[in-house]
């Protein structure tokens, strides 16, 4: 008679836990690309998750159609821009494209943003509960290229520029320290109160809450620190030196 295999020599029953593993999930034309949660998998090194990810990729590689994007789940897992760059070349190998990185850690958020792909910071309880603190400021010391979206629960405060082409969407405020060019929405759940700064205030487009505007035809003689704010009549634009809290609407009560 063949011994069970889940039993031990002493016939204790021996309980196999699952090991997270890297994996690949399908969404209509999108592919999901999910990493295991790092409290899950402390001992996982970046060693052992990349051997998973190249053996996941070979494996169903005739499956996937060409050009599919590919959207990174990396959740709490720490992942700087080398990593993500090897991730994204891998995928590029197999006609597959890097599209967004979502994560929950600031740092594989700024890593990301840094190396020039679109990434969205959630925290680590998903989903928006309305009168929820905002998460705290992501702080981005690079310019913003064409292409990327950044996407933060809090204020987003880029020491760089945004350039045509890129997009900045935040819950919070944005603050752009050098020359705004590309796409801003501040307040994305609603909160009209947000604003937007910059050094050099030239952008494609600006929303703040449900309001938006555009850069007017004929660019100024002059540029100077600008904030776009929501007043009674809409989103106006003032001199940073000038601005005050008091002309944002609703007025607190």
């Amino acid at each position: 008679m063949t011994s069970d295999p889940f039993i031990s020599a002493a016939g204790t029953p021996i309980v196999e836990q699952a090991v997270p593993q890297v994996r690949f999930k399908s969404e209509g034309d999108r592919l999901l690309l999910l990493l295991p949660l790092e409290s899950e998998a402390a001992a996982t090194s970046w060693a052992d998750l990349w051997q998973q990810f190249k053996q996941r990729l070979n494996a169903n590689e005739r499956f996937w159609q060409a050009h599919t994007p590919v959207y990174l789940v990396a959740r709490d897992r720490l992942l700087d821009g080398r990593q993500l760059q090897a991730i994204a070349d891998a995928l590029s190998d197999a006609q597959l494209y890097l599209k967004r990185v979502y994560t929950s850690r600031r740092q594989t958020a700024v890593a990301a943003a840094t190396t020039g792909f679109s990434v969205e910071q959630q925290s680590p309880a998903q989903g928006f509960e309305a009168g929820k603190a905002l998460a705290e400021p992501l702080y981005l010391e690079t310019t913003v290229r064409s292409g990327v979206e950044v996407r933060h629960a809090g204020s987003v405060v880029v020491l760089g520029d945004v350039n045509p082409g890129s997009s900045i969407i935040a819950d919070g405020d944005v603050l752009v320290w050098g020359a705004l060019r590309g796409v801003a929405q501040a307040g994305a759940k609603g909160n009209l109160r947000c604003v937007i700064m910059a050094l050099r205030l030239e952008p494609t487009q600006i929303r703040i809450a449900d309001f938006m505007a555009r850069a007017p035809e004929q660019p100024p003689d002059q540029y100077i620190p600008e904030v776009a704010y929501v007043a009674l009549e809409g989103i106006r634009i003032a001199r940073a030196a000038d601005f005050s809290k008091d002309r944002l609407f609703p007025p607190e009560s």
